[in-house]
């Protein structure tokens, strides 16, 4: 296993848990049961902390207008996570290479 790198105090989750190869299924599972923080850095190199979920009786209908909100097209992308954020009451996406923590 590779040594941890720390960010900010803490190991990030890329360094200690990317050896496991489910670590995207088992982020997917743990949000499909129940509400997870997940930090991790945006694409424009910002850093995000949000509350996010996948459980079903949480999730809003799917719409036609919103392509997010339908499970076909949240599942398209292996390299990133479309959960539902419960603070802004919308789909938000993130890497899961660029995990800082999750909780």
């Amino acid at each position: 296993m590779k040594e941890p790198v720390f960010e900010k105090g803490y190991p990030s989750y890329d360094a200690v848990n990317r050896a496991d190869s489910s670590s995207r299924e088992y982020m997917i599972g743990e949000l499909q049961q129940r509400v997870c923080r997940v930090i991790f850095k945006k694409v424009n190199g910002e850093e995000r902390d949000m509350m996010c979920t996948l459980i079903e009786d949480v999730l809003p209908d799917a719409k036609k207008d919103d392509p997010i909100s339908q499970k076909k097209v949240r599942a398209i992308n292996d390299e990133v996570i479309v959960a539902f954020d419960t603070m802004k009451g919308a789909y938000r996406s993130f890497r899961v290479e660029n995990v800082i923590s999750f909780t």
